[in-house]
């Protein structure tokens, strides 16, 4: 396994070098596991996560059991923004959809990051995390309009191209039932599309792997909801491109 490096995720890699050194004397990075749970619904949140190589999902768990994905989260944010949004709990599940590494830091280390005050890098943690909640907010709001309005086939191109965004290649370890799961569709419905996609050369899927063949024409063919979220990732974060 390579290194794993504070760089590796976006949010650390452009905070001031003072503030990302106090933040790291209370961190440890941690392997998180394929659908290992980082929070419960209704639960206080123990830590806050910055993935590197991980991906998390943040699930609505319907009482009947069915769930769906409403935002994914992975080397260009955190998991736990109602930690300092003064909320302390989220009415989601937060669950570990593509294993790999976070650092992760205690909620009252980082709350006294965040509330520091005096000297020159002041507010610096709390601009970059409330642009990352605009982000965050603008991604779970283009999702719930994806499915409402587009069909599998669509909603499963925006989740491949959000997925690629966060992972090192153009591979993903991840089965029908988890996508099934993630996009609150059935498994039938994720089969077809699936082959739909590999059929067109844009993927190839085989036991619980999919590696993306052809990621610029699936951009190209996908619904407008990916340019959406990715166009305001890029808007609010103009210092992650330029690194």
């Amino acid at each position: 396994m390579p290194p794993q490096t504070q760089n590796q995720n976006h949010l650390l890699a452009v905070l001031p070098e003072d503030v990302r050194e106090r933040l790291f004397a209370n961190m440890e990075l941690v392997p998180l596991s394929l659908g290992q749970v980082l929070q419960e619904s209704g639960t206080p949140l123990r830590y806050v996560y910055f993935p590197t190589t991980a991906i998390v999902s943040l699930l609505y768990i319907l009482e009947g059991g069915g769930s769906a994905e409403i935002a994914v989260i992975g080397n260009e944010g955190m998991v736990g923004v109602q930690v300092f949004m003064g909320g302390a709990t989220m009415p989601n599940r937060a669950v570990v959809r593509n294993a790999g590494h976070a650092y992760r830091t205690g909620q009252d280390a980082f709350i006294r990051e965040f509330e520091r005050s005096g000297g020159r890098r002041s507010g610096a943690l709390q601009h970059l995390l409330l642009r990352y909640t605009q982000a965050l907010l603008t991604q779970m709001a283009q999702t719930a309009v994806c499915n409402r309005h587009h069909s599998v086939d669509q909603q499963l191109r925006r989740w491949l191209l959000l997925s690629l965004d966060r992972l090192p290649g153009n591979e993903l370890v991840m089965t029908q039932e988890l996508i099934a799961n993630a996009l609150g569709v059935r498994r039938e419905g994720v089969t077809a599309a699936a082959g739909k996609l590999q059929n067109a050369g844009l993927i190839h899927y085989s036991r619980g792997r999919i590696e993306v063949l052809d990621r610029p024409r699936l951009e190209a063919e996908a619904c407008e909801c990916y340019g959406v979220v990715r166009k305001e990732f890029d808007r609010l974060f103009p210092e992650v491109i330029a690194k």
